[in-house]
């Protein structure tokens, strides 16, 4: 049985990791609040772009806008492909990282040749230690996403598929279905897809009426599709964010649940080796007595 001593400095070491995993816990639940209000506070901003797309698709089904060139002509062994990796930039998030860099190792396993952009710590660390070449690497962290950042990267990619040096563009990042399921996704960013834009109830209304742009339907499309690009990135970037706070708030409860389980049983060991420590005493003091006499 360990000394008393030990015990006690066991204790102690458990108490100091439990304030830390408690600690960290309480953070990456405020964080989450946080990044769920960030969206809440844009997504009518984006729905009403999407809103705005779809009415003129439908008014307008013969228009042809370079983002929703699919490029049929190039066949898929040619077609280049972008992949945009959104890591964390801490670990302690379970399995949160490494399902996301799973995903991306077996997408650029099929295309060899894929370029690789990559967001997080995390994900330029594992790509440079094994030598996967990362063709951009955006230097912001994944803990604040904005919506300036996501625009950014945005552009970025745009001018790419723009100058035909990408002819996809994919994003690689993890979404919260629900607190305990987290679904490592592979979303198409570009080119865009007329067939994923709903037809909304609002809209419905007026179809029948002719509807005028100012100063050109394509003007308008110029404006609204790249800001929606910037709004699907930045929701996944958020989504992503939201990820890892809540595989780290599990990692944490978990962590924080096995330090008090911990210390009971260093307890229960505490007062066991006191109470032999005591008897042994008195043993010896009754036995001293004894001889004395």
């Amino acid at each position: 049985m360990a000394s008393i001593k030990e015990i006690r400095t066991h204790i102690r070491s458990v108490e100091q990791t439990l304030k830390i995993t408690n600690a960290m816990y309480l953070i990456s639940s405020a964080n989450l609040r946080k990044a769920r209000a960030q969206l809440s506070n844009v997504e009518p901003y984006f729905r009403k772009i999407e809103s705005t797309i779809s009415d003129i698709l439908h008014h307008s089904p013969e228009i042809v806008h370079p983002f929703f060139d699919k490029r049929p002509e190039i066949s898929p062994e040619k077609r280049k492909v972008g992949y945009i990796v959104v890591t964390g930039d801490k670990g302690l998030a379970g399995a949160y990282n490494h399902n996301i860099l799973k995903l991306a190792e077996g997408k650029l396993a099929r295309h060899p040749g894929a370029s690789l952009f990559v967001v997080g710590q995390v994900g330029r660390s594992y790509f440079q230690e094994h030598s996967i070449p990362i063709d951009v690497e955006f230097l912001y962290t994944a803990q604040n996403p904005t919506v300036p950042r996501a625009r950014d990267i945005a552009e970025s990619m745009m001018d790419l598929f723009l100058a035909r040096q990408l002819d996809d563009v994919y994003v690689l990042f993890t979404r919260l279905v629900t607190s305990f399921d987290m679904e490592p996704t592979v979303h198409k960013l570009l080119p865009l897809d007329p067939d994923v834009f709903p037809e909304y109830e609002a809209n419905r209304d007026a179809y029948n009426r002719d509807v005028t742009y100012v100063p050109s339907v394509k003007a308008v499309m110029d404006r609204l599709v790249p800001s929606y690009v910037s709004g699907d990135l930045f929701g996944a970037l958020v989504e992503s964010y939201c990820s890892e706070q809540n595989a780290r708030m599990t990692a944490m409860k978990s962590s924080s649940d096995n330090a008090r389980a911990m210390l009971q049983t260093l307890n229960l060991s505490f007062n066991r080796a006191r109470q032999a420590a005591i008897t042994q005493e008195i043993t010896e003091v009754v036995g001293g007595a004894q001889a004395a006499l």
